[in-house]
C-alpha cells in the first residue's frame, strides 16, 4: 500500500488513493473518532490503518448504503468484538487487518446472497 520508506500519507495522497475528496476526509475525522491522523506542523499524516478505515467507511456509506449513525454503530460494535477477542492491542491502536478483511468478505458474500 505505502512505499517501503514512507510511513504516512498526506491528505491529498489519501484522497487520491481512496477517491474521497479531502473536504470529506476532514468531515469524517469529526464524525468518526477512529480516524486519527497524526499532525506534524499542522499537516495531517495518515497511517496505513487510517487509510484502511477510510476505505471501510467509504464502502459502508456508498456501497452498503449505511447512514453516518449506522457506520458509527458498526464501528463501535466491531471494536467491542475485537477487544473481547483480544485482536486489538490496548494502547497501541493497532487493528488486526486480517479480521477487517474477513468481515469485508463476509459482508460481500451476504450482499451477493441478498441480490
Amino acid at each position: 500500500m505505502l512505499e517501503p520508506d514512507k510511513k504516512y500519507l498526506s491528505i491529498r495522497e489519501v484522497s487520491e488513493r481512496t477517491d474521497v475528496p479531502s473536504y470529506t476526509l476532514r468531515y469524517w475525522e469529526k464524525e468518526f473518532k477512529q480516524i486519527k491522523p497524526e499532525r506534524h506542523s499542522g499537516i495531517r499524516k495518515y497511517s496505513p490503518l487510517d487509510v484502511e478505515l477510510i476505505k471501510k467507511i467509504k464502502d459502508l456509506l456508498y456501497k452498503k448504503k449505511f447512514t453516518i449513525e449506522g457506520v458509527k454503530n458498526y464501528l463501535k460494535t466491531d471494536r467491542r468484538k475485537k477487544v473481547q477477542t483480544g485482536t486489538e492491542q490496548s494502547g497501541s491502536g493497532s487493528i488486526d487487518i486480517k479480521v477487517i478483511n474477513e468481515i469485508e468478505q463476509d459482508l460481500k458474500d451476504i450482499l451477493e446472497i441478498l441480490e
